[in-house]
């Protein structure tokens, strides 16, 4: 077996990218077409023949990696996704070569345990009861928070509505989908709560947007309105959703006066803590989330701002019948009386074959502890507000609001499209990749600042060069 020469060669190739990423001496973002791609990396001669070891391995790695984009470049401040700690991706190794499908704890008893683990240290963050470990002392009927991990913080924003839906309609996977169901949520959720209501038959007509003010948060004051609407309908509400925090801009909605709202009127409060919930690790910025224990369920991932490599997302519940009852299939094969020493996560998600993604966050979380994940957090944040401090006071640039967390929308003097061509040319010479959006109708320049080596001089030369741009773009037009 060549399992541990082809893997030298791979850590060999990985150590050399890394580098060559984190000193900038290779561009941050290259993208060739597609068909270069597949000819240049000789897809269907490997595809047809094999043979992808030994020499023709490091030759296939040193051919694939500049197509990559480089996250772990200073330039790289573009989406939500983790520079990822080596340690995860040892662990991703691990998960990988010993396929544990853990979603039922005799297919992987050490992956499920981990996974129950780092769930209960999640759970504890929030203020929730942790899920005990004697499971065989406790009675089912106890009250204490549960959850689960799944491949993405869509995938589980589905799954905390499908909850939310089936404690409002306890028979629905037998008679079916109500008409009058209904969910209330900003205009600036992610797009995935969208999606969500087009899946579970609700249908975009049937989200009931929440007002905001003008940093996109949620007005509290406004929520009674929003609610009388709905019901002026005819409508039932299965959830409330509320952002920690919001995907374009980085603010927080005010949880604790929504959690105060939800609870008066029986309304299952979800708060989409994807990116934001991580602050809970924070001493410095945890109240941003303040009142989030007043939530019914939380979406929360760790491949965003804990350093975990793709995919690893948490759903979180307060209680954990809710989560156990959300689902309603039968599968003799992998539901049936037998002896159980562990726990089975198959019944609370959508999923059946499911990795160890907990391996992964927990190799993370164990390699830089509690208060390594603090400080990263603490440094991005802050980060974001300096970069805001320098560009709000620069000539030129424009924020519409300042950070709450690391993301930070600017806009350089011109209109929607400069602002798309800036970030096409920039993409184009690769130092710097960054992203735009859309905010209250107006078109923005966009950093998420993932990466730990990223600092005050990386935005200081990205603004140089924006502003060079902008005088280049507006003297060719």
């Amino acid at each position: 077996m060549a399992f541990l020469s082809d893997a030298q060669i791979v850590i060999n190739a990985l150590d050399e990218y890394y580098q060559e990423s984190i000193s900038a001496q290779k561009p941050a973002i290259t993208q060739q077409p597609l068909e270069k791609i597949i000819s240049d990396l000789q897809l269907a001669s490997y595809s047809h023949e094999g043979g992808l070891t030994g020499e023709r391995l490091a030759e296939f790695m040193r051919d694939y990696l500049p197509t990559t984009t480089r996250l772990h470049h200073p330039g790289y401040m573009s989406h939500q996704v983790a520079v990822p700690h080596y340690a995860g991706s040892l662990a991703a190794l691990i998960d990988t070569f010993t396929n544990n499908v853990m979603a039922i704890y005799e297919m992987g008893p050490g992956a499920a345990s981990i996974e129950y683990h780092v769930i209960n240290v999640l759970l504890e963050k929030i203020g929730w009861q942790p899920a005990p470990l004697n499971l065989h002392e406790v009675p089912y009927s106890q009250a204490y928070a549960g959850g689960v991990l799944t491949h993405g913080g869509s995938l589980t924003n589905l799954t905390a509505l499908v909850a939310a839906r089936t404690k409002l309609v306890p028979d629905v996977w037998d008679s079916g989908i109500p008409q009058d169901l209904a969910i209330l949520a900003p205009a600036g959720s992610h797009y995935s709560i969208a999606r969500a209501a087009g899946i579970l038959g609700i249908g975009r007509r049937g989200i009931y947007e929440l007002e905001v003010d003008e940093t996109g948060a949620i007005i509290p004051e406004r929520l009674p309105k929003a609610y009388a609407r709905l019901r002026a309908d005819g409508r039932r509400a299965i959830a409330l959703v509320a952002n920690a925090c919001s995907t374009a801009v980085g603010i927080y909605d005010p949880l604790n006066e929504i959690g105060d709202f939800c609870s008066e009127h029986g309304i299952w409060f979800h708060v989409d803590g994807a990116h934001g919930a991580s602050a809970l690790f924070s001493k410095k910025h945890r109240t941003l989330l303040k009142g989030i224990e007043k939530a019914d369920s939380l979406t929360w991932d760790a491949h965003k701002l804990m350093r975990t490599p793709t995919v690893c997302a948490a759903l979180l519940l307060k209680d954990h019948r809710d989560l156990d009852a959300a689902f309603k299939q039968e599968a003799s094969y992998l539901f049936h009386d037998k002896e159980q020493p562990g726990f089975d996560f198959i019944h609370r998600t959508v999923e059946c074959t499911k990795a160890g993604l907990g391996l992964k966050f927990f190799f993370v979380l164990a390699a830089l502890g509690e208060k390594g994940i603090a400080d990263y957090i603490d440094r991005q944040y802050d980060l974001a507000g300096k970069a805001y401090d320098y560009l709000e006071h620069l000539d030129g640039f424009t924020c519409p609001v300042r950070p709450q967390s690391n993301i930070l929308c600017f806009r350089v003097q011109g209109d929607d499209e400069l602002q798309i061509r800036i970030r096409d040319r920039l993409n184009e010479q690769g130092q710097f990749y960054l992203s735009t959006t859309s905010f209250m109708g107006t078109r923005y320049l966009r950093v998420s600042l993932m990466n730990p080596s990223t600092g005050m001089q990386d935005i200081q030369d990205l603004a140089e060069r924006i502003l060079r741009l902008r005088k280049d773009l507006s003297r060719n037009q």
